[in-house]
């Protein structure tokens, strides 16, 4: 399941995912990981919540992208949920990428059982028809 909080940067998707990452890990079956392009969040997650700084890897791509979530899945039988903050960035997806990531997350998460919650710096209705059934929150 992926679930996509979009807007145009500066309208607040972070925040809202900050505050849904708090509140889901009170019931969380599992482990929660977040994604960023930074540390610049870690003080305001929850502390049970492990934070990953994308930029400290040689991502390259979006495929090496997959590669390195497929790779957080593997050593982490329990995990549970997977934040992905500032997901066109931390993805390195191109403009043609987006619709072909969206449906490999909706294979891993199938396979897996992980739920996908990601912040999008674009308007909803820019967005691939797709995806668009999948936004929760449209800032």
């Amino acid at each position: 399941m992926i679930d996509i909080i979009a807007g145009e940067k500066g309208k607040g998707k972070t925040k809202l995912l900050l505050q849904n990452v708090n509140e889901s890990i009170q019931t969380a079956k599992g482990n929660i990981v977040y994604l960023d392009k930074s540390q610049k969040h870690m003080y305001e997650l929850d502390t049970k919540i492990r934070l990953i700084n994308v930029a400290d890897f040689p991502l390259n791509n979006c495929d090496e992208f997959m590669g390195f979530i497929c790779g957080i899945i593997s050593q982490d039988h329990d995990l549970y949920e997977m934040y992905l903050d500032s997901f066109l960035t931390i993805s390195n997806i191109k403009d043609d990428e987006f619709l072909h990531a969206i449906e490999k997350l909706d294979i891993i998460s199938e396979k897996y059982k992980v739920k996908f919650i990601l912040s999008v710096s674009m308007d909803a209705s820019k967005l691939p028809e797709c995806a668009k059934a999948k936004v929760i929150a449209s800032l």
